[in-house]
């Protein structure tokens, strides 16, 4: 579905560098969680992924699994976002609902559909609520219930889980998990932790220094266990690259 070949960015006339010559490939459905420390481009890649940055060289293409015609990002991904980036003078409906109609639904329609994703993830008693007056996990349960109602069959999340406490984080991985495994969607993730995208991803790039270093696929059985032997293997595998 995504094909990102030699992908180069460069800031400041090229003095800063997001990211360089970085090969990456994701198929149709695939969960890809991209991890790194700080600064090694996780964030470049996936603002250019969603169209938010151009490259300086390389190319991107992104493809219909059911046409053979390139589409744009726009047309195919949503974001989620660290915190979620909510409009706090909105309430939760609002905020579902306000992309769709900034891309042209009819507002009944667009609360219609924002009430099915607000269901989807148990968000309807906090329907009425103010985005101000969230908290932190269910912040970020609205932006996710917004990226999915645009209903584009790409879903990127920028370390989307940072902020939460371990228990909405548990909550929080279960519900993404689910919404995948339902509706079979592209998923891409940025994390700084480790032990996450084991948990969660089908593939994970590891990054450094600008391009992807080590792209390993994970073949343990959902639901994973983290004190499970082949878990703690990966995690100790990986965490020799990070840390290399």
């Amino acid at each position: 579905m995504i094909t990102l070949r030699n992908g180069t960015k460069t800031y400041d006339n090229g003095q800063d560098l997001g990211m360089k010559d970085v090969n990456l490939s994701v198929k149709d459905g695939e969960f890809l969680c991209v991890i790194g420390p700080s600064g090694c481009g996780k964030s470049t890649l996936l603002k250019t992924i969603a169209g938010l940055e151009e490259l300086t060289s390389g190319t991107i293409s992104y493809v219909d699994p059911s046409s053979p015609v390139s589409k744009s990002a726009s047309s195919r991904v949503s974001m989620v976002f660290q915190n979620g980036a909510l409009f706090p003078w909105l309430t939760v409906t609002e905020n579902v609902a306000v992309g769709l109609e900034s891309s042209g639904v009819p507002h009944a329609h667009a609360i219609v559909r924002a009430g099915q994703y607000i269901r989807l993830m148990k968000l309807e008693e906090h329907a009425h609520k103010f985005g101000r007056d969230l908290s932190g996990g269910q912040r970020q349960r609205v932006g996710i219930a917004r990226a999915l109602a645009a209903e584009t069959n790409i879903l990127l999340l920028d370390e989307p889980f940072s902020a939460l406490d371990p228990k909405t984080t548990f909550e929080l991985h279960q519900d993404l998990l689910d919404i995948w495994q339902k509706t079979k969607k592209t998923i891409i993730m940025v994390s700084h932790s480790i032990e996450e995208a084991v948990t969660l991803a089908q593939k994970i790039a590891v990054m450094r220094e600008g391009t992807i270093e080590k792209t390993v696929d994970v073949t343990i059985p959902y639901p994973r266990e983290d004190t499970s032997l082949p878990f703690l293997h990966l995690v100790r595998e990986l965490r020799q690259t990070f840390f290399r």
